[in-house]
C-alpha cells in the first residue's frame, strides 16, 4: 500500500528536524545568544548588586554599540580568511575565543572601583560577539537550502534564547552562593563546547567571494538596491529599526526592575528567567510552525500586535508592586512573563524570517549584518536612555511609553508587509 502524502510529509519534517544542519543551527544559536545575554542581563545584575546606580547601568547599553554598527566591518569578514582556516570557520573560532576571555575577565574587577575597566571589557565582549553574529548568520544562510530556512531559523532562535538560561538563570542563582569571579568563569566555560564544535565545522561552498575589499563593500548594497528599489529599501530599514523598539526598551532593565520590586536573585533565577525564556523558546518554535501555514506577512501583523499588548503586563506588575515592602506574588510575575515573552518569541520568529527573506544568499554576511545591526539600534542607543526615563517618571509610566513606541513599527507593516500580500521576495542563489 503506497504511503499517504501526509505520512510522507511528517517523515520528511522529522528527518529535517534531526538533520546535521539543524544540529549545527542549534549549537551556533547557543554560541550566538549567550554573550548577548551576558551583556544585557548578567553584567547589569552584577553592577546593581554591587551598588552601581541605575543611570550608570543604563549607560552600559552604549557598550553594546558593536551590535548596531557591525555592518561596518562585515565586508572584512566576507573578504578575509583568518589563519587560513576558512572564511567562515576561521572567524567563528577567532570570535569565540575572544568571547570566552572577555566574559572571564569581567568578573575579575570590582564593580564600583573599576566600573570603567568593566565597561571597556564589555565593549570588547560586544565587539567579539557581534563579529561572531556576522559570520554565524552568513554561515547559517549558506548551509541551508531555501526550504530549510524557516525551520533552521526557528531552531537557531530557540537555541539562542535557551542560552540565556545560563547568564540569566544559572549564573544568577550561583551568585547567591559563590563569588562573582567564579560565576563569570563558569559562565565563560559554557562557550568551550561551542568552540570545540567550531573547530570541526565544514566550510560551506562559496557562492560569491569578493576579489577585493572594494567589491566586498559595494556589491552587497548595490544588489540590495537593485533588487528591492531605493524607496522599498529605506522603508525596510525604518521598519527593522521600529518593529522591536518598544519590546526591546521594555526589557532593557528587566533584572533591575525585578530587584526593585523586592524579588531576590533566587526567585529571579528560578521563576522570572525560566518562565520568560521558556515562553520565548516555545513562542519561537510555534512561530516557525504557524508561518508555514499563514506566511511571514500575516505573522508579522498577528505576532506584532501580541508583542505590543503584552508589554502592558509589566505596567501592571509595576502598579501592584509600587510602595510595597515585599514583592508581589510570584504567580503574578510568572503569568506576566509567560505572556510577555511568548509574544516576544512569536514576534522575533516572524521578524528574523522577514530579514532572511530580504537577504540575498550571495551576500549573506554584509546584508544580514546591515539589517540585524539596525534592529540592534533600539537595544543600544534607545536603551541607554531607559535608566533616565525610569528615574524621571517611574517604572509604570515607563512601560506605558514603551507600549506607545511599539506602534510605529506596526503602522509600517502597511507598506513593507501588507496583510493579504504574500511575501514573494525570493533570494537569488
Amino acid at each position: 500500500m503506497p504511503e499517504s502524502p501526509e505520512r510522507k510529509s511528517r517523515k520528511d519534517l522529522i528527518k529535517q528536524i534531526f538533520s546535521k544542519k539543524m544540529f549545527i543551527c542549534l549549537c551556533l544559536g547557543f554560541a550566538s545568544g549567550m554573550p548577548l545575554f551576558v551583556v544585557l542581563t548578567l553584567i547589569s545584575a552584577y553592577l546593581r548588586k554591587e551598588g552601581v546606580n541605575l543611570k550608570e547601568i543604563g549607560l552600559f547599553s552604549l557598550a553594546s554599540f558593536p551590535y548596531t554598527w557591525k555592518f561596518l566591518w562585515a565586508p572584512l569578514v566576507d573578504r578575509y580568511n583568518p589563519f587560513k582556516l576558512g572564511r567562515r570557520r576561521g572567524w567563528i573560532i577567532l570570535s569565540q575565543i575572544a568571547v570566552f576571555l572577555s566574559i572571564f575577565f569581567v568578573g575579575q574587577f570590582n564593580a564600583q572601583s573599576c566600573t570603567i575597566v568593566i565597561a571597556i571589557i564589555t565593549l570588547i565582549l560586544s565587539f567579539s560577539s557581534a563579529t561572531q553574529d556576522i559570520v554565524i548568520d552568513a554561515y547559517r544562510r549558506e548551509i541551508l537550502e531555501d526550504n530549510e530556512l524557516g525551520l533552521g531559523t526557528s531552531l537557531f532562535i530557540a537555541s539562542s534564547r535557551a542560552s540565556s538560561l545560563i547568564p540569566a538563570g544559572l549564573s544568577l542563582i550561583l551568585a547567591d552562593f559563590i563569588s562573582w569571579q567564579a560565576v563569570f568563569f563558569i559562565t565563560a566555560a559554557f562557550m568551550l563546547p561551542c568552540l570545540l564544535l567550531s573547530v570541526f565545522l565544514k566550510e560551506p561552498e562559496t557562492i560569491v567571494c569578493a576579489k577585493n575589499l572594494h567589491q566586498a563593500i559595494i556589491e552587497p548594497f548595490r544588489e540590495f538596491v537593485n533588487r528591492a528599489g531605493l524607496k522599498s529599501m529605506l522603508l525596510i530599514i525604518l521598519f527593522v529599526f521600529c518593529y522591536k523598539l518598544g519590546d526591546s526598551m521594555a526589557t532593557a532593565l528587566a533584572t533591575p526592575f525585578y530587584i526593585d520590586l523586592k524579588y531576590d536573585l533566587l526567585t529571579i533565577g528560578l521563576v522570572a528567567k525560566n518562565c520568560g525564556i521558556w515562553s520565548m523558546i516555545i513562542g519561537g518554535i510555534l512561530g516557525g510552525i504557524i508561518m508555514l501555514k499563514i506566511g511571514i506577512n500575516k505573522a508579522l501583523w498577528i505576532f506584532g500586535f501580541g508583542q505590543l499588548v503584552t508589554i502592558l503586563g509589566f505596567a501592571f506588575l509595576a502598579h501592584i508592586g509600587a510602595g510595597r515592602e515585599t514583592a508581589p506574588s510570584v504567580w503574578y510575575l510568572a503569568i506576566v512573563l509567560i505572556f510577555e515573552y511568548l509574544g516576544a518569541g512569536l514576534g522575533t520568529a516572524a521578524f528574523v524570517s522577514f530579514i532572511s527573506a530580504k537577504t540575498s544568499k550571495a551576500y549573506a554576511a554584509t546584508q544580514f549584518a546591515l539589517l540585524t545591526s539596525l534592529s540592534a539600534v533600539p537595544r543600544t542607543f534607545c536603551n541607554a536612555t531607559t535608566g533616565y526615563i525610569v528615574e524621571f517618571c517611574g517604572w509604570e509610566n515607563f512601560f506605558y511609553i514603551c507600549t506607545v513606541l511599539a506602534v510605529p513599527g506596526m503602522l509600517l507593516l502597511f507598506k513593507v508587509a501588507p496583510y493579504f500580500e504574500k511575501n514573494e521576495d525570493k533570494n537569488p542563489s
